[in-house]
């Protein structure tokens, strides 16, 4: 990837986006690929959930999902119908390294070799990501990500796979959302493995950087080709305090901090930020923390992989005081805010999609530009972009999702701004290509812009589809 030229403000009624510019969509194995017990492939953490009950909205699970496995060609011609010039996809962790650990599974390996070949030929450039919150369960048996062991068994599978496919892949990113792994999986509980304990949520989270910066070691160490690219993912937002007020602004300062710095300030400037560890001191003393690892996750990246989809608006609430012995509010509600518990969350201003997120397409624009001033011109790809809406073919077999082509357009048109205003944007990846898994809440949201009948597996374009091929054929937006 080179550089990017800032674009024209219109063209042609259209914002003209730079002629290298990635126009991609995004998908996750999980989520997509089905066959969650062929070629060798043993079960995930993501496996266990959604079949332990009352885990998964309906008890739906990801062992057919989108049937991607086997309908790769299918969804490959979809791609270049639609005319993307880049795919983003994960490997299955468990169906490459089965358990977690040990040599590599042809079976599995060969999926990816055809996909990445197919893809090739059809003048897509693969982006692959490493871990998208598959871990194999026999890894989370022995402590998951919270046992360090995990960061180097990640290493290791991440050089079995460039080993494999890089003299194919030319981008790679090592992990998608390490928030909502430690966070969500072991603050909150509302994510895989399930578990609910705020030490171990942040326990979780240095080890998955860890692991990541290790990655980064091990893909630079193998075959992978000399221009290519290695970066992470990250799901950062823009924060604001629901009123000026110096408690309001601090609980802002503490979500941020959880939310974007703990990322990367590690990544990027080599620290954790000392707002972040003393708001958190009285649950551990970071002993987690080894000698030299934090020169590890700041290894050189090439680039910084944004997924977005709404602000965060919050406010002070009561801080926690001494709980009487014996009473039965002693154990804190779990939550993905270690240390933070008692923020508030408002709603912010502005329609909501279908998952109930706000549609603001500020808060893209301010993010990326907060990330440039913060930590200077480093590239930036948004990974992820994209909206649930309650979609449904019509009687004459059509999807029409207006309401996904004005979210779209909206944040493209931020994204254009963000690059005049000087940040060093270099593409867009729409989440998600297919309706598929959507994790806790299982099938019934959809964020593909190709409808997919989960009886019956057939796709169909739905309008946003069709707007988002004309913006890539045409290289800019509608105004």
């Amino acid at each position: 990837m080179t550089s990017t030229v800032r674009p024209e403000a219109s063209v042609d009624g259209r914002l003209r986006f730079p002629a290298a510019f990635m126009w991609g969509a995004a998908t996750a194995a999980y989520q997509i690929e089905g066959a969650a017990t062929e070629d060798g492939r043993t079960p995930s953490i993501w496996d266990t959930f959604s079949a332990t009950p009352g885990k998964v909205l309906h008890g739906d699970t990801g062992a057919v999902a989108a049937d991607h496995y086997h309908r790769l060609g299918e969804d490959v011609a979809i791609m270049r119908e639609l005319g993307l010039n880049t795919y983003r996809f994960s490997v299955s962790w468990p169906r490459v390294r089965p358990n977690g650990s040990g040599p590599i599974n042809p079976a599995g390996i060969a999926f990816y070799d055809r996909l990445v070949d197919e893809l090739l030929n059809s003048r897509i450039r693969p982006v692959l990501t490493l871990y998208h919150w598959d871990l194999p369960q026999e890894l989370e048996d022995a402590g998951g990500w919270t046992n360090r062991e995990t960061a180097y068994r990640f290493a290791e599978y991440a050089a079995l796979v460039a080993e494999r496919l890089g003299d194919r892949v030319g981008v790679w990113t090592t992990l998608n959302e390490p928030w909502c792994s430690a966070m969500l999986g072991y603050g909150s509980g509302e994510h895989a493995p399930g578990r609910t304990d705020p030490v171990a949520a942040l326990t979780a989270a240095h080890h998955l950087l860890l692991a990541h910066g290790l990655g980064v070691q091990a893909l630079r160490a193998s075959r992978i080709g000399a221009d290519a690219q290695v970066g992470l993912v990250i799901n950062p937002t823009s924060v604001r305090p629901v009123s000026a007020s110096a408690d309001d602004v601090d609980a802002a300062r503490r979500i941020d901090g959880l939310m974007n710095r703990i990322w990367m300030d590690p990544v990027l400037r080599g620290q954790y930020p000392a707002d972040v560890q003393a708001d958190t001191e009285h649950l551990t003393e970071w002993d987690f923390v080894h000698d030299g690892d934090l020169d590890t996750i700041a290894a050189r990246i090439d680039l910084l992989g944004v997924n977005y989809y709404q602000p965060m608006l919050v406010g002070a609430g009561e801080p926690p005081g001494p709980v009487p012995v014996g009473s039965k509010d002693a154990v804190p509600a779990p939550s993905p805010w270690p240390g933070s518990e008692h923020v508030r969350f408002l709603q912010p201003p502005g329609p909501l999609t279908d998952m109930g997120w706000t549609v603001d397409p500020t808060g893209l624009r301010e993010l990326l530009g907060r990330i440039r001033s913060d930590y200077g011109d480093i590239p930036i790809v948004i990974t992820e972009n994209g909206a649930a809406y309650p979609d449904e073919p019509d009687p004459s077999g059509q999807v029409h999702d207006p309401e996904r082509v004005e979210y779209l357009r909206g944040h493209l048109t931020a994204a254009h701004e963000a690059l005049r205003a000087g940040v060093d944007l270099r593409g867009y990846f729409v989440w998600s290509l297919l309706d598929n898994f959507e994790w806790a809440w299982g099938y019934s949201k959809r964020f593909g812009i190709v409808y997919v009948d989960y009886t019956t597996q057939r796709r169909i374009l739905k309008d946003s589809a069709r707007w988002y091929r004309d913006v890539i054929a045409n290289g800019g937006v509608p105004v």
